[in-house]
């Protein structure tokens, strides 16, 4: 005999675990990070309510905090469209017909898996430093008076864009993909017309891919935004030399576990939120200018 309550009950005992997961992991800290963002807390003491004192006191009070806005922002306008640019060079490369493609495409992936681990930051501070492998290699070209890349403000946040655009794997893999959905009658078609290789790329092959672009910029964008581990294990936690990469979210850190302001921690993690939101939004709010989907 079958129990209709039980059929009916089926699908939420299922849902159960994701359902506690979801409330106790994701959206009750974040609720409780929401209101600890009105409150003067830390480990020590109990919160204190102050409103918009932690809000108020990141534009109005607080350099490092907008030291932290201006590194996270150049860093996310400079890198996102180098690796972008670079991952799309790579995958028109392969797109090309090249043996051992499979081959290709597993070693240029593997930046991507590896390029936000702690291993890969440490190799990249060894790599950049004053006596690393790139100061060798302009030695042996006989370029004197190299800096230790690393501890140079004008150049240490470059090495850090560096190495996110050396991890172009991910949307590279994306970009071939598309690449591959690109029909060949088109480019044929316009070849006979008399369009050479680099019209055919601009008119023909860039807007039939641009569901691709676009996501791939919002993904790498918010991605950048949220980038640790990469300053914190090449920078040694501090920021860098003079504040040079000290990402929005290594400041937080800082703020949350170093100087337990739990208060202000929370409250910087929401106005991060509101800041990926708000690029993210303008990305789908400006997509029908240009980008082009199959039935358009």
């Amino acid at each position: 005999m079958r129990r209709p309550w039980l059929a009916k009950a089926a699908p939420y005992i299922f849902l159960g675990p994701w359902l506690i997961g979801m409330l106790g992991i994701t959206l009750g800290p974040m609720i409780a990070s929401l209101v600890l963002s009105f409150t003067d807390y830390s480990f020590l003491r109990d919160p204190d309510w102050v409103g918009l004192d932690n809000y108020v006191r990141m534009f109005t009070n607080d350099p490092r905090y907008l030291s932290s806005m201006v590194v996270t922002f150049t860093y996310v306008f400079v890198s996102v469209p180098l690796q972008l640019g670079f991952a799309l060079l790579i995958a028109v490369v392969l797109n090309q017909g090249l043996r051992g493609l499979a081959f290709y495409r597993s070693v240029y992936y593997l930046p991507s898996l590896l390029g936000s681990s702690v291993a890969i930051a440490i190799l990249w501070r060894q790599v950049f430093g004053g006596d690393g492998l790139v100061n060798q290699v302009l030695g042996l070209l006989g370029v004197e008076g190299l800096p230790n890349w690393i501890a140079t403000p004008e150049y240490a946040l470059g090495t850090l864009i560096t190495l996110n655009v050396w991890t172009f794997g991910s949307p590279m893999i994306i970009f071939l993909a598309g690449l591959r959905q690109v029909p060949p009658e088109l480019l044929e078609a316009a070849a006979v017309d008399g369009a050479g290789r680099w019209t055919r790329f601009w008119k023909i092959t860039i807007p039939m891919i641009t569901p691709v672009i676009f996501f791939n910029l919002v993904l790498q964008m918010i991605g950048a935004f949220q980038t640790f581990t990469q300053a914190y294990i090449v920078s040694g936690g501090s920021g860098g030399p003079v504040d040079s990469t000290l990402f929005y979210t290594l400041y937080l850190y800082q703020k949350a576990f170093r100087d337990f302001d739990m208060g202000y921690a929370s409250a910087m993690a929401w106005v991060l939120l509101l800041i990926i939101a708000l690029f993210t939004w303008l990305a789908f709010a400006t997509q029908d200018r240009w980008v082009h989907y199959g039935e358009e």
